[in-house]
């Protein structure tokens, strides 16, 4: 690869990773504070921020975004997941869980989901949780 291409391929991922909110500070955007509505309880507040904080220290918003439409396209943006599986038991979650862990392709095309075989499973369920609950009433 030549230099300008690496500089490219930086730029965009840093391009990628400001407009969904990935940042060193760990900070919320405005959009994936909005996913926590007023009405919900502490708890499941508590339990939104803590996903959102592990998917931004982790390496998801290099693929994924929270809204269609907000960031990279290589994975499905989240609200999109949360539809796919709008009946999520917990053998919905724990094969989600499972995908995380091992990665693989063909669910939603042929881009090829990393395995993250370092993350520990209670984070991915932390995770996995979030992102179900971006599901649409």
């Amino acid at each position: 690869m030549t230099m300008r291409n690496n500089l490219v391929l930086i730029l965009s991922a840093a391009l990628c990773m400001t407009a969904c909110g990935n940042n060193a500070g760990g900070a919320k955007s405005a959009q994936a504070t909005d996913t926590a509505s007023a009405t919900a309880t502490p708890a499941a507040t508590a339990a939104a921020d803590k996903g959102l904080e592990l998917i931004g220290s982790n390496d998801c918003t290099a693929c994924h975004s929270v809204r269609v439409g907000q960031g990279p396209n290589t994975g499905p943006a989240y609200e999109d997941v949360a539809a796919k599986y709008t009946h999520a038991g917990d053998t919905i979650v724990n094969h989600l869980i499972k995908k995380i862990q091992t990665g693989g392709t063909g669910v939603w095309g042929s881009n090829i989901m990393t395995p993250h075989p370092g993350v520990k499973e209670d984070d991915i369920r932390t995770m996995v949780t979030y992102i179900l609950s971006l599901k649409k009433s």
